[in-house]
Order: structure tokens, then sequence, then C-alpha cells
């Protein structure tokens, strides 16, 4: 799309299928990670630290370019910089398959599952979703700058969100006032009501509409001042609040639709006066809504729905933006289809939207076996929706029967496993990956070290990278591949 880098960091839950395991999630989790990077040999480990809660060897670079790390043991995927729908789609379908497949060779499959989801319903904790879109520096990135874009995301997870049973209880968590930290009990928010079903499973734990930080206080919008690209020149917008998706369609359209948004803004496209008047509460008003009216109360004290605002952004779209390029007018042709969709039976909906598809696959199973809401099998039902093993995941089951359409194809997303993006710097890092696999430096994956304090082999960031022996090498604008640079670097290390 027009001038915009996608990326998705993706954190799995992991099952045991134990009544009493032997081992915890994280061992299996390390089981996971090591086999990638020391049998496979799919990337290289890190060699330094690269924080305080990631150790060397806590996880690495893939040869497409993206990462595979645990993050307070969660595996987390982080894709490769992409600067297309398809591309972003097909890896992270490729994040999802590296790591089933590593289960499969593990003899796991029947011990543990990995679940592509954002909530642990015996535990009520979450993990995240993060979206990341590189904007230009002069966005305009303040509260009043980005009204548009908070109002867009409260209301779009009418097609983003993966729906899930039940709802999160209060969250431990603060919410900030001018320079106040506040519990929000002082505002009365307050979860754990009896609730079927909702839209989304990241509503619930969203208590903020911007904040700094990511875990606990977790806001729409992360503003954590984080390029990784030219500080000069770009920004990247981080998002906290989005759901992880099965559906193919559904992610794309989530990304796609955002992407458009920030053009509207960035170009002053975007419409106006449609605050809304509490973002964090509407956000869960409209996820909990069993009616489905989704509405909003603007700050103007107006009231509309979550449709009516979102057809508003496309109407924008559709008059700055359609005829820009092939993917764009896809988006435009799909926010306007599924729109329209939400106005009648959720049932049109399956295959394309995820709660939708879940909410459906859970009705029938209600019915057939004559359950209610509250009984436990349902979210057992929930955490298979996500299931990534192909024969036991219920999204899996609606693609074998033709439900739902596709984006990419399995020889893309085979592809996007083992290559990174041809048009972004991605492609150059993972040049450099494979050079550091074909055994240039004496990398002992199982035994990351700095070398008795000295520099280690090789210290690879998203923008930067350097080979013990040679300068740093920056790569700041993620729009470049540095393919041929990098080769040139890389040689003279040798000579």
């Amino acid at each position: 799309m027009l001038n915009r880098i996608f990326g998705l960091e993706t954190e799995y839950g992991l099952l045991i299928h134990e009544d009493r395991p032997d081992h915890s999630p994280t061992w299996f989790a390390h089981k996971i990670r090591d086999h990638l990077f020391h049998v496979q040999r799919r990337g290289v480990l890190d060699l330094h630290h690269r924080g305080h809660d990631e150790p060397p060897g806590n996880g690495g670079f893939l040869t497409n370019a993206g990462r595979i790390y645990l993050d307070m043991g969660h595996l987390e995927y982080a894709s490769p910089e992409c600067h297309s729908l398809t591309d972003v789609v097909a890896s992270d379908r490729a994040g999802d398959l590296l790591l089933q497949r590593a289960i499969d060779e593990l003899g796991f499959s029947d011990r543990v599952s990995l679940i592509k989801n954002n909530i642990d319903h015996e535990t009520d904790a979450t993990f995240g979703s993060h979206e990341n879109f590189l904007v230009s520096r002069r966005f305009p990135f303040s509260r009043h700058g980005m009204a548009p874009l908070i109002t867009f995301l409260v209301t779009r997870q009418i097609f983003t969100g993966s729906g899930r049973v039940g709802s999160a209880s209060l969250q431990d968590a603060w919410i900030q006032m001018d320079r106040l930290l506040v519990p929000p009990s002082t505002f009365g928010v307050r979860h754990g009501k009896d609730l079927p079903f909702q839209i989304s499973q990241r509503a619930d734990y969203i208590v903020n509409d911007f904040f700094e930080w990511v875990q606990h206080n977790r806001a729409i919008v992360n503003t954590r001042d984080e390029p990784l690209a030219d500080p000069n020149q770009y920004r990247r917008i981080h998002l906290l609040l989005g759901d992880s998706n099965m559906a193919e369609y559904a992610t794309a359209l989530k990304l796609g639709t955002t992407g458009l948004v920030l053009q509207l803004i960035e170009e002053g496209h975007a419409p106006q006066d449609l605050e809304i008047d509490e973002p964090v509460e509407a956000l869960q008003e409209i996820s909990q809504d069993q009616e489905r009216r989704w509405s909003v109360q603007l700050q103007s004290r107006k009231t509309m729905s979550a449709l009516d605002i979102q057809e508003r952004f496309l109407d924008c779209a559709l008059q700055h933006c359609k005829g820009q390029d092939e993917e764009t007018d896809w988006v435009l042709a799909q926010w306007a289809s599924v729109l329209q969709d939400l106005r009648g039976d959720y049932q049109k909906l399956i295959g394309r939207v995820d709660w939708a598809s879940k909410l459906w696959l859970l009705e029938c199973f209600r019915e057939s076996e004559h359950l209610d809401w509250g009984d436990p099998m349902l979210k057992s039902l929930d955490l298979e929706y996500h299931n990534l093993n192909h024969t036991k995941g219920l999204y899996y089951g609606l693609l074998e029967e033709g439900r739902v359409p596709r984006l990419t194809a399995d020889a893309l997303i085979r592809i996007a496993m083992e290559e990174a993006p041809k048009n972004t710097r991605a492609y150059g890092r993972s040049a450099l990956v494979k050079h550091l696999l074909s055994g240039w430096a004496p990398i002992d994956a199982g035994q990351p070290t700095n070398s008795g304090g000295l520099f280690p082999p090789y210290v690879i960031n998203w923008s930067i990278f350097q080979v013990r022996g040679r300068p740093p090498f920056p790569m700041p604008d993620p729009f470049r591949t540095y393919l041929e640079e990098v080769r040139t670097h890389l040689e003279s290390v040798i000579a």
C-alpha cells in the first residue's frame, strides 16, 4: 500500500493436554524455540543482552527476517517489515506454521497445543497481538491529532474482533488523568459481568487511550517513541488493542483499513467531529453489546452506531484514496462489503470475521448438545477455534469445508517461512542471517555468550547490525532492501 510498512507481533498461548503435566508451558516454549534454532536452523539466536528481560539466547532473527523469542514465558513471533497486505498476511501465517511444525517434529502434538488467541480462561491473563504501522515524522502524534484514529480503532472491532466466551475480571491497572494515575474503580469501571459472548478478546483488558507502558496499563495506542527507523523521518504507530485473527481476510482488512485511516490523518482528510466521549468505556461496551447495536456517545453528546462511524471513515477513504493502487481498492471494496453485511445476519460473515465464525460454531454446538452459555465446554471450544494444529483447530475445519476465503496460498506461506519480502530492508537482514548460518562465524547457538566480555560475533537489531571486526551497519530506511550493500559489507568482513 502507499507509503506504508506493516508488522505484526503475536504472542501464543500454550495449552498442555495433561491433568498432571511434568513440565510447565514455559518449558515447552523453550524446547520449541531451541528446536527452531538449534535443529531446524531457521535463524540465529541473539548472543547479547537485548534488555533486562531478554538475556542471550532468548530469541533471534529468522531467515525470513522476522523474530521468534520468549516474552514472559510466551512464544512470540514478530513478522518482518512488509510493504503489502499480501506479504504481511503470508508472513503472519508463516510464523504459525513454523511453530506448529516444530511441535510436530518434537513429537509434542498430542501433549500441547499452540493457541493463537488473547486470553486464558483459567487465569484471566491476556497476551497480545500488536500492530505496527510506519508513518511520517510529521504525523500529528498528539491527543487532538490522533482523535480520529482512536474513534476508528474503538469501532473497527465490529469486523476485526475474534470473539470470546464470557468476560474478564476487573483489571488491576491504573488510568492516566492529566499527570495523575488513578485506579479504574474511580470511574466505576468494572468487568466480570455474566456475559455469554462478546466480539473482542482484548477490549476488557484495555484501560487507557494513550500510555507509554505496554504491560498492566494497556492502552489503545502505545506512546513509546521507538520508530525502529530514522527518527528524523519516521514514527511507528504501535497498537495494543487488536485481537489475534485466524481469518486471513480479517487480518488484511484490519491492517488495510487502519493503514488508510492513518493516510487520511497524514493528509488532513480524516472525518471530524467524531471524537468519542469515553473511548475505553466505548471499546468495552461495543464488545459486550449482546444486541449488537454498538451505540457510541460522542463528545458532542450525539449518539452514533459503530457501523455509521465506520461508514463515515469509508466514505472519506473512497473520496481521497480510491484508485491509488490495487490493494487500496481491494480494501475499500471489502470494507464496504463487510459493513453492509454487518447490518444483516451475522452468518453472512462466517469465514471472513472471526467473532462471527466462532459465534456460529458455538451456537451450533449449543443447540445440538442443549447447553447454556455457562457450560465449561464452550470455553474449551473457544480455545479450539484458535488451535494451530490443522487437524484439531475449528478454524481449519471451516477452511477445509470451503467456508473461508483465502488471501494467500499454502505455497506462498511456505516461501514466507524461509524468505523475507523483497521490497523492504527485511530482504537485506535475511541475507545477513543466511550468511551467518552458512558458517562464517563460530556460532554455537546452544551456548550463547558474549565471549568472556568481548564483542560477540554479531549483534542484530531491526535497524542496525554489527559483525565482529567491522563497524556497525545502519539500515534506517525500511523501504530500502540494502541487499547489495549488505552483501558488500559481508564480503569485506571475509576479506
